[in-house]
């Protein structure tokens, strides 16, 4: 049986922006192209994304050419061990269903 994702962009006080629900099978990169194209068009004025290192890769390059967005991956580092809040990662975490 399969599974869905939910991606969400908030803001700096955790208030949704924008929300795409996609199919678990569906990568996090291919998921976030019409995220933040809907995004971009919706706020212009923005300028850099926070997202997680699920989100790295070709997706970084694609959003600067494409959409004018600085996507800056937060991750852990490889030599943490254990439960670690990770810098603007708490914002969307902490985020009420």
């Amino acid at each position: 049986m399969g599974g869905r994702k939910r991606h969400l962009v908030v803001d700096c006080l955790g208030l949704a922006l924008a929300v795409a629900v996609t199919a678990a099978s569906v990568q996090d990169r291919d998921a976030a192209m019409p995220l933040l194209e809907r995004l971009r068009t919706m706020y212009f004025s923005i300028r850099l994304v926070w997202a997680d290192g699920g989100y790295a890769g070709r997706l970084v390059d694609w959003a600067a050419e494409k959409c004018r967005l600085t996507l800056e991956i937060v991750k852990r580092t490889d030599d943490t061990t254990g439960f670690v809040v990770l810098p603007r990662r708490w914002v969307v975490e902490r985020r009420a269903d």
